[in-house]
């Protein structure tokens, strides 16, 4: 049995019924935006014998950066305290470190609000993952196992299939998992974490263009020429190609910061 076909196909069947296309999830987000109205998601229930604040951390994060909450929307420590039964302090300490990672903005004597992608936030965040990204990829054409091409291949497949049947959150999971495995082969864990902690305004950007299949087609078509000039040993090539690859994010984000002004900030 082919795993590919059973992870691609159970997905898309598990997410067609229970969740809205990329394309419906936009309008709804440009509606909203126009209404003002507060779009916050029910947050997953707290496992209270985890630690508090950082589950509600997390929860807020993916939130914010899958655009389930949208830039200005207000954030009560009170009503989130309620929402999720907890004390209003580990929201506090959430909000806070949310606020570092610049998704968030809290203003004295206002409150705490979803924070607009600011360009230049992007454009930094474009800038680190760049360099390490592109350092990864070298060392890998220098020299790689054939199990990593073998599974990156395998990933590649998902990803096709992915964009075939309009899975684009699954996509997603498989491109971060693509950018991932290079870090983990390349023995550089560390070096995946720093670029997590530093992607967060891209993230967003990428959920904004979701509905663009042909844009994740394009993706797709870099991430090939990544791994073939990897699998060649070419070392100027598995650079030139990541970097070009990585830098798409600012061409969408220039254009989304013209087309969504409500959303993307200058």
């Amino acid at each position: 049995m082919d795993y590919r076909f059973d992870l691609c196909d159970a997905v898309a069947a598990e997410r067609k019924g229970r969740r809205m296309t990329a394309k419906r999830k936009t309008r709804a987000i440009a509606e909203d935006a126009d209404l003002g109205t507060p779009t916050s998601p029910a947050l997953q229930p707290i496992n209270p014998r985890q630690p508090i604040a950082g589950q509600i951390y997390e929860r807020l994060r993916r939130a914010i950066t899958t655009l389930s909450m949208l830039p200005s929307e207000a954030l009560s420590e009170k009503e989130l305290s309620l929402q999720l039964g907890v004390s209003r302090t580990p929201v506090r300490e959430a909000l806070i470190r949310l606020a570092d990672e610049g998704l968030i903005d809290i203003l004295p004597q206002r409150g705490s609000f979803v924070a607009p992608i600011r360009l230049r936030d992007v454009e930094e965040a474009q800038f680190i993952r760049e360099s390490l990204e592109v350092a990864v990829s070298k060392r890998l054409a220098e020299g790689c196992s054939k199990r990593f091409l073998t599974e990156i291949k395998s990933n590649l497949y998902d990803q096709e299939k992915a964009v075939n049947i309009e899975a684009l959150d699954l996509f997603l999971e498989l491109d971060e998992a693509f950018h991932r495995s290079f870090c983990e082969e390349a023995g550089l864990s560390k070096s995946w974490r720093v670029i997590q902690a530093v992607k967060l305004q891209m993230d967003r950007v990428r959920y904004l263009s979701l509905p663009d299949l042909g844009h994740l087609r394009v993706l797709l078509m870099q991430h090939r020429s990544i791994v073939d000039a990897i699998e060649a040993g070419d070392v100027h090539k598995a650079g030139s190609q990541m970097a070009a690859h990585l830098r798409e994010v600012l061409h969408t984000a220039r254009t989304l910061s013209e087309q969504r002004r409500d959303l993307v900030e200058d």
